[in-house]
């Protein structure tokens, strides 16, 4: 794959050569910055993260979506979709995330890419929710109960899970990249020793609390409530960008008021309007809470990843999981 893509880049420079030649063209030539190493693209900030780990430097990977974007009603550029049909490896973590994926890899060819579907070995968890909270492109709505049945794609919360999708794209960089694969699955390994310690940490915390539940803005935590035995109760739906109805709000700001809750939670990049609404309503306070759907470039730099923003998310719920 690689070879085929250095072949196409030598014929390139070869006839930009002789054109500069026949021309009579003098002096020196640019000089081509072209890599010889796996060109990955990967969609949004986690699947970036977990492949630079598992990559290391023996590929060059790229980020789709800057911090800020919204994955799921991404609409890909045409110099975008250009980029991911460049790409030896393509990387994303599902058709229920990033809903614009499959009518991408339809109108490319594909034929010469190793295309990594990150949560494919994961069985993702049902979300029940009233037809109004979010708009997703896989629901369904049960016409007797009037509530939509799809799928919650956030499994990278979990770091149990995270480990799974770690695994899958090594295992798809070794299948792209033979003369690396025993780098990229001991990368691989490594990296999963610090996602365990991680869970570990996660176990520590909550082990023997008695208030187990959390309010969050967005529905993204099942995953993460699920392997620690907590409570996700939500403002919103899957959908972070949705508002809840009058009476979904009142229904909730009553099981606030009965449980002693004493934080709400909301995203550092989403509105927080509706989690201020509330929590000025019943009287508590706000914290944040991130699904780490995007690092800026300059919390990068400094040091963020995931790892860091899943122990900052850590701290935020010992303020209820106590």
């Amino acid at each position: 794959m690689k070879q085929k893509k250095s072949m196409k880049w030598a014929l390139s420079l070869l006839g930009t050569t002789a054109l500069l030649a026949g021309c009579g063209a003098v002096g020196n030539t640019t000089e081509s910055t072209e890599s010889d190493k796996l060109q990955v693209v990967t969609t949004f900030y986690p699947m970036y993260d977990f492949t630079k780990q598992v990559a290391q430097d023996d590929a060059d990977v790229s980020l789709l979506l800057e911090a800020g974007m919204e994955v799921h009603s991404f609409e890909p550029s045409s110099q975008m979709i250009a980029e991911i049909e460049d790409a030896d490896v393509f990387i994303y973590n599902s058709p229920e995330m990033e809903t614009w994926v499959p009518d991408v890899l339809a109108s490319i060819d594909t034929s010469d890419m190793v295309v990594i579907r990150a949560s494919e070995a994961i069985t993702l968890l049902e979300y029940e929710g009233d037809a109004h909270e979010h708009d997703h492109e896989s629901e369904e709505e049960d016409a007797e109960t009037g509530h939509t049945h799809t799928v919650d794609p956030h499994v990278w919360l979990d770091p149990v899970l995270a480990q799974t999708e770690v695994t899958t794209i090594a295992e798809g960089l070794a299948e792209a990249d033979a003369d690396h694969a025993e780098d990229y699955l001991e990368n691989a390994e490594i990296y999963n020793g610090k996602l365990n310690e991680l869970d570990e940490a996660y176990r520590a915390a909550f082990d023997g609390a008695e208030n187990r539940t959390f309010v969050t803005q967005h529905a993204a935590f099942a995953y993460l409530a699920a392997r620690y035995d907590l409570v996700q109760m939500s403002v919103t739906g899957l959908n972070a960008e949705s508002e809840p109805s009058a009476a979904a709000l009142a229904t909730l700001s009553d099981y606030v008021k009965a449980n002693n809750i004493s934080h709400i939670y909301f995203e550092n990049n989403a509105s927080s309007q509706t989690a201020e609404t509330l929590a000025e309503e019943v009287g508590v306070e706000l914290a944040v809470l991130s699904p780490i759907e995007g690092i800026t470039e300059e919390d990068q730099e400094s040091g963020s990843d995931y790892i860091s923003a899943m122990l900052e998310n850590l701290e935020a719920l010992k303020k209820s999981i106590n």
